[in-house]
């Protein structure tokens, strides 16, 4: 009878032969974790100033409410309240909507920032890592050629 082949010796050998570099997959890993940390920064920022800029208008609309529910002596009194709350609250919108409009025009401009800055980092890494990956594959192939 024939002595059956040990295929688990040999794809040992083979595997052993190509290394497996995991320390790119680490620092992948890292960058990654990094990346998001700066996304989260700018948003947790970017909410923080949306909820300062909503709770300064909620204030102000509830200051001018009062003026608006306070009795008054003149029914035209309760009219002449309503447009000028109306007209505040136009005049609040704007200025709000400008705050918001601001905030989301610099968050805008630092995730860009950020892509801009992953972009580059990564295809350093990526060229680095092509770079890497072929030396050891020739390095591999001559060992292997050389037994």
């Amino acid at each position: 009878m024939a002595n059956a082949q040990d295929y688990s010796k040999m794809i040992q050998d083979m595997m052993g032969a190509f290394p497996v570099d995991m320390s790119a997959a680490q620092d992948v890993f890292k960058n990654q974790a990094a990346l998001s940390e700066k996304f989260s920064k700018v948003a947790l920022q970017a909410a923080d100033k949306s909820a300062e800029i909503s709770t300064k208008w909620t204030k102000e609309t509830l200051a001018k409410l009062g003026d608006v529910s306070a009795a008054k002596e003149e029914a035209a009194d309760y009219s002449k309240a309503m447009t000028d709350f109306a007209s505040a609250q136009a005049e609040l919108a704007a200025e709000n909507m400008a705050a918001f409009a601001e905030v989301a025009k610099r968050v805008q401009s630092e995730t860009v920032e950020l892509m801009m800055a992953a972009g580059k980092d990564l295809g350093e890494e990526a060229q680095a890592a092509v770079k890497k990956a072929t030396d050891d594959v020739a390095k591999a192939a001559k060992k292997a050629t050389t037994k």
